[in-house]
């Protein structure tokens, strides 16, 4: 196929053959794990000279497989799309629409860090999973992600490789010693680690088999610590910084990560308020965002801190104080014994905000333009009572749920909350959002 003028294919980086090379190996072993009786009667009939040999076609056939893999893996970026061309036999062509493209994330594992390279993933609108370009080296995955942001936000082809990485403004930087008390402070640390003590010695009252006990405790207190160790490193240094592509990320201590959070594309956020976190004044901030699996905006930080960031992501927002919620009647008691006082709502000129939880409360702020539908569900239960649920469903596929409000609240929350997406909807920003000439315009990359 003649390509365009001007549009050159590229091939990733040349170290790439040894992440791919893999693969024939990992099917070997599998065939190995899934009939290990069988894989040890095979050996023990080989001789020596014959498993070398054996040994050495295999890392031959798995040298030759990553090199190929890398030699018929082609990308390109040509006046509309980003093109990524793979497969040795069976041939596979992603047509990737730059208009589409919502973010841009750079990944380095630990071992890619020591190559000097890095893995591009895509967030594109309307696909399930990320594409991804690995690896490609550290100054031009950098580089190519400058440029798909720029023609993405609406540059022109001749100017977008000019633009370059926009300029970034930190705004917060999470310290390593806040994020450790933090994983100290969640019942899901304090369970699994309950579970490691709790668990063997019952094993050992009811078996007294020393082997049976180990086998049970060492996975239950190496999950435990695992666990949290996992989600330190991978927290570790977390950054958000604001530039004209959006919000980024930067977070990891081995594996560093570069997300970007696409403003106007944000569906629902929610602060999260575990039950220990409270006298610190912690607080969790999390998105629904469409299209694309970025979740966590802040793993913890004061509540004044992760407030001023969200206004950032949902600009005119203010967050509802627990005193501006409005609590569903006493009657809702009957329906949901204790748990009903963790319940309220409120809506403001902007956003629906819902608060579920008593024990870990979930504040959940739903601007009114992002609202895909809005629903009211009765159980007979709640007939009984005269209470109803109020369902609203974002672009993201999640809903947000105000429970057990008065009916007639209900009704005339239904119906105002439709008006109210439909006129947010007019007034709502555009997507591409460096066309516009705010804090997050074109002049932001000057």
């Amino acid at each position: 196929m003649q390509e365009p003028a001007g549009v050159t294919e590229r091939r990733l980086h040349p170290v790439t053959p040894l992440r791919r090379a893999w693969a024939p190996v990992t099917v070997l072993a599998g065939w190995a794990v899934h009939d290990p009786d069988q894989t040890q009667r095979q050996l023990t009939r080989l001789t020596t000279t014959t498993l070398l040999l054996g040994l050495a076609a295999l890392v031959l056939a798995a040298a030759l497989y990553g090199f190929l893999s890398w030699w018929f893996t082609h990308y390109a970026v040509t006046g509309a799309e980003l093109r990524i061309r793979t497969g040795l036999l069976f041939r596979r062509t992603a047509h990737i629409r730059l208009e589409r493209i919502q973010a841009v994330d750079v990944t380095r594992p630990l071992l890619a860090r020591v190559a000097g390279v890095a893995k591009l993933k895509l967030d594109v609108i309307g696909a399930d999973k990320k594409d991804e370009l690995a690896f490609l080296g550290e100054a031009e995955a950098c580089a190519l992600r400058a440029e798909l942001l720029a023609r993405a936000a609406g540059f022109a082809p001749d100017t977008a490789q000019e633009v370059g990485e926009a300029p970034a403004r930190e705004l917060v930087r999470v310290p390593a010693r806040v994020i450790a008390l933090s994983l100290l402070l969640i019942g899901a640390t304090w369970g699994s680690l309950l579970t490691a003590v709790v668990v063997p010695p019952l094993l050992w009252v009811a078996t007294h088999s020393l082997w049976t006990v180990l086998a049970a405790a060492v996975p239950l207190l190496g999950g435990a610590v695992t666990s949290s160790a996992g989600r330190f490193l991978g927290a570790y240094d977390w950054t958000v910084s604001e530039s004209p592509d959006g919000l980024r990320i930067d977070r990891g201590l081995l594996d560093r990560t570069h997300e970007t959070v696409p403003p106007g594309r944000v569906q629902t956020v929610r602060i999260v308020e575990p039950l220990l976190w409270r006298r610190f004044g912690w607080v969790r901030v999390e998105l629904d965002v469409a299209g694309s699996s970025n979740s966590v905006l802040l793993p913890v930080a004061p509540r004044h801190i992760a407030e001023a960031v969200v206004a950032r992501v949902l600009p005119g927002v203010t967050v509802p104080r627990a005193a501006d919620l409005a609590r569903p009647p006493r009657r809702a008691r009957w329906c949901a014994p204790v748990w009903w006082r963790g319940d309220g709502i409120a809506v403001t000129d902007t956003v629906f905000a819902a608060r579920h939880g008593l024990l870990r409360r979930r504040l959940a702020l739903v601007p009114h333009a992002k609202v895909q539908s809005v629903r009211l569900t009765r159980g007979p239960w709640h007939r009984v009572w005269r209470v109803a649920d109020v369902h609203v469903d974002t672009g993201a596929n999640k809903t947000v749920t105000a429970r057990l409000r008065d009916a007639d609240e209900a009704a005339r929350l239904l119906r105002d909350q439709a008006e109210r997406s439909r006129t947010g909807r007019r007034r709502a920003r555009p997507d591409r959002w460096m066309t516009t000439q705010d804090g997050f315009g074109a002049s932001g990359r000057e």
